[in-house]
């Protein structure tokens, strides 16, 4: 595919991000992403096939990109199981201060609790950074760094679980954190720092070895 063709994909799953987050999967339609992005329909329906064809699209541009970068993490023998925790936390936090409208409609899809092909869909691609996590994890047990009776899926949720509560739920969390995590400056300069820390002193509490703090 040349570069003009690529260049207007990502133009129109931009466009389609926004839309998406502004008005639900439901709520959105082809025509008027197609407006907003100054294409006709059959562009839309050349590159995406159908408004689910172009939700996964969005949603598979977002997630595989981390992918590869934890992917490259995993694989990375130079640095040790906690340190790739470490690298993935500063990693997942930046997503969230950065990809405000992909975090948005990530939640409100969610909360919709979905069935049928879509949902899997979704799920099935959310699942293989998942994957990622637990793999580094199962390596820090099986290398010895980790503690062998660690919860690995109660960590993955709480790393997500964190995130999703303050995030989903803007005027609580505002409330409780003393500012307004919906502007932008707040969420990087206190927020990201904030969740940064967090899960960092809680996680290396809870993974290393008999908690032993002298991993670097």
């Amino acid at each position: 595919m040349d570069k003009d063709k690529i260049d207007k994909k990502d133009h129109i799953l931009d466009v389609a991000e926004k839309v998406f987050s502004e008005l639900g999967f439901d709520g959105a339609s082809t025509r008027t992403i197609s407006g907003e992005a100054g294409v006709n329909m059959a562009m839309l329906n050349y590159y995406f096939g159908s408004k689910e064809g172009l939700f996964v699209a969005v949603f598979n541009r977002k997630i595989v990109s981390f992918q590869n970068l934890l992917e490259n993490l995993g694989n990375d023998s130079s640095i040790s199981s906690w340190n790739k925790i470490e690298r993935y936390i500063e990693l997942y936090a930046e997503r969230v201060v950065n990809n405000n409208c992909f975090q948005k409609m990530l939640y409100q899809e969610m909360a919709m609790q979905r069935r049928g092909d879509l949902a899997d869909k979704i799920s099935e691609i959310l699942m293989k950074n998942v994957g990622e996590v637990r793999k580094i994890l199962n390596d820090g047990i099986d290398n010895g760094e980790f503690d062998k009776d660690i919860d690995i899926e109660m960590v993955i949720a709480t790393i997500y679980g964190t995130k999703n509560f303050i995030i989903n739920a803007p005027q609580l969390t505002s409330n409780m954190l003393g500012y307004d995590i919906q502007n932008d400056k707040f969420l990087e300069e206190r927020l990201k720092p904030r969740i940064e820390a967090y899960l960092k002193r809680l996680l290396k509490s809870y993974l290393l070895k008999e908690h032993d703090y002298t991993t670097k």
